[in-house]
């Protein structure tokens, strides 16, 4: 099904379409606009095993340092099982 939108803002056809998300709204007059919503960042992954990296909020923005990532060495760029395993082996050398 195709529909017949009229692209709303001052610059909405030229959007980028990467960084948006298109919501098609209804309005009270019965037309179909197009909403360009910001797209949510994928979750945080570990560099080793790329699994999802917990206690990392998607949205980052605005928050403390502190907040952005949890205390711990190598927090925000391993998960805790292959942060352990690189200080076993940095201790074993």
């Amino acid at each position: 099904m195709v529909r017949k939108v009229q692209l709303e803002g001052r610059y909405g056809q030229y959007k980028s379409r990467k960084r948006f998300r298109l919501k098609y709204v209804k309005t009270p007059g019965g037309r179909t606009v197009i909403h360009f919503e910001k797209k949510k960042p994928k979750p945080a992954k570990c560099a080793i095993c790329k699994a999802e990296l917990k206690g990392i909020p998607r949205d980052v923005k605005g928050l403390p340092k502190t907040k952005k990532r949890p205390e711990r060495p190598y927090g925000g760029y391993l998960c805790s099982k292959c942060m352990r395993k690189v200080i076993k082996e940095e201790v074993l050398k």
